[in-house]
């Protein structure tokens, strides 16, 4: 096995991790629970494969049709309720889940734990036939799994600080669906081969990235004003 192939493969995930884990600066989650969130996230492309391959068989579409449904369904509900799955069972309900910034910090290693596994598929199976493979993922796929895990944490913090089930239950949806017309949107552009479509692939990348930047900017000043406030609550206190 090429290690230049390993080293391709892995390298997106690592920067984008250590990028989100850098991040949450005010109170950092525990380094065992995101390692479990990321090998869970990796695990789960086991299952995935299974159900994604299920799914296929009740293809019944052509054309733009086909393409919608592997996109949107079998691509994107698929993988996005895997990785939502993990985070709910691995992290929702710890002591540690404790600020909303937490939520984004969660999504993103589930979702690069599955990306990383992803990805070496995707290199190992194609790079003799097309040897930039693993660039042009590293560009794209792997940073749109960790815009879409922003999204889905987002609203994942919302249903955990909100006041009654329902409002909860609400957030959850919105969690799951909200990243699954993202993903299907994202892989329907590239699935449909229709040039006009592919014109709006990059500005669509572009309108990833700024909504999803600014989630995260909301919830990381909101962990910083938690801090502070905790900070002078604490020296108060002293005083």
């Amino acid at each position: 096995m090429d290690l230049r192939l390993i080293v391709i493969a892995l390298t997106p995930a690592i920067a984008i991790g250590l990028a989100i884990y850098f991040t949450d600066r005010y109170d950092k989650e525990p380094a065992l629970l995101l390692l479990k969130l990321f090998m869970l996230g990796a695990f789960s492309v086991l299952p995935v494969i299974a159900v994604e391959r299920t799914l296929m068989y009740f293809n019944i579409f052509s054309g733009l049709g086909a393409s919608a449904y592997t996109a949107f369904i079998v691509a994107g509900l698929t993988e996005e309720s895997f990785k939502m799955t993990v985070v709910l069972k691995t992290a929702y309900y710890k002591k540690y889940f404790n600020e909303k910034l937490d939520g984004i910090i969660y999504a993103v290693f589930a979702a690069l734990g599955f990306a990383t596994i992803e990805n070496l598929m995707y290199i190992l199976g194609s790079y003799s036939i097309t040897p930039y493979v693993g660039i042009s993922r590293g560009i794209f796929s792997v940073p749109a799994h960790a815009l879409l895990a922003v999204t889905m944490g987002y609203y994942l913090s919302l249903a955990k600080f909100s006041y009654n089930r329902q409002i909860e239950s609400n957030y959850l949806k919105k969690a799951l669906f909200i990243p699954v017309f993202f993903h299907g949107c994202f892989d329907f552009i590239l699935m449909a081969d229709v040039p006009s479509l592919l014109v709006l692939f990059i500005p669509y990348v572009i309108y990833l990235w700024i909504v999803n930047l600014r989630k995260l900017n909301q919830y990381y000043q909101d962990s910083k004003e938690r801090y502070k406030a905790s900070h002078q609550s604490i020296k108060r206190t002293d005083s």
